[in-house]
């Protein structure tokens, strides 16, 4: 579906682009935390990122924009081009969005980039685990005690001290892996900041719902290319594992009360359940 541009996106687009006239519309992309879409800038596409209308703890598309110019020289992350309230805009990434078949044969070049990742300098963005959770439970409406009850206890043990910091994606799974030929690379960094190696890796686990035999594949093959203990890497990943759970079910939480979307309210229950 395709829309009018903004004008504060046109705004944006003639800053950056003052020699050429954008197109007339906006192609919306699916995507379930703010507005983002393909625009045309003469021959140039690129991808424009709307802040959320209502609030999504650790989501602020200046900060993401930020962090990105600090990653830039790594090549790992889009080229920005751009901020102005309430849009960001990027540089459109060419390839095709893996579908969770093909997840399992990419884990060795997944390994190979997250591992470049997690070699960059810091960001400067710090995750702060247990402020983001009690950031989730002030904004949602219907709290449960299982919820008061696994946070509390959370709160009490503290985050795990982390085994090596880095700067994190924090969202990687099929949908924001893009193959192009035989490259690999990442989009949507909206979570991105840094944080426990372990943390990122306990995240691709619980979100890509791996089995014993690929989370094995996935340890050894990071543990090797990055010089640490596996025994150690995957102690580390079972420590924050009851934060991921709790993560997850709280973000399933809050987009089902913003949204509506019963799908996401399957998904809220079914995360408690679990947890």
């Amino acid at each position: 579906m395709t829309y009018s541009i903004d004008p504060a996106l046109r705004q944006l687009i003639r800053r950056q682009f003052p020699a050429a006239e954008a197109a007339g519309c906006f192609s919306a992309l699916h995507g379930l935390t703010g507005l983002t879409g393909k625009v045309m800038v003469g021959e140039q596409i690129l991808l424009a990122r709307r802040e959320a209308e209502l609030p999504i703890p650790a989501v602020c598309r200046q900060r993401e924009y930020r962090l990105l110019k600090r990653l830039a020289a790594s090549g790992l992350t889009p080229q920005v081009y751009g901020y102005q309230h309430p849009w960001l805009l990027l540089a459109w990434r060419p390839g095709e969005v893996l579908d969770a078949s093909q997840f399992s044969a990419q884990l060795p070049a997944l390994v190979t980039l997250i591992s470049q990742l997690h070699h960059q300098p810091l960001s400067g963005y710090p995750l702060q685990m247990l402020a983001l959770l009690q950031r989730y439970w002030q904004l949602c409406r219907q709290r449960n005690v299982r919820w008061l009850r696994a946070l509390t206890q959370l709160a009490r043990q503290g985050e795990p001290r982390p085994l090596r910091l880095a700067p994190l994606h924090m969202d990687i799974h099929a949908g924001n892996l893009l193959l192009c030929d035989t490259q690999l690379s990442l989009i949507d960094w909206e979570y991105a900041g840094d944080g426990d190696i372990a943390l990122e890796l306990a995240a691709i686990i619980a979100a890509n719902a791996l089995d014993a035999s690929q989370c094995q594949r996935l340890l050894a093959d990071y543990a090797a290319r990055n010089q640490l203990d596996p025994i150690l890497l995957a102690r580390q990943i079972q420590r924050w594992q009851p934060w991921l759970r709790l993560l997850m079910a709280s973000w399933y939480q809050l987009r089902a009360e913003q949204s509506g979307d019963a799908r996401l309210q399957q998904l809220a229950a079914e995360s408690w359940r679990r947890l």
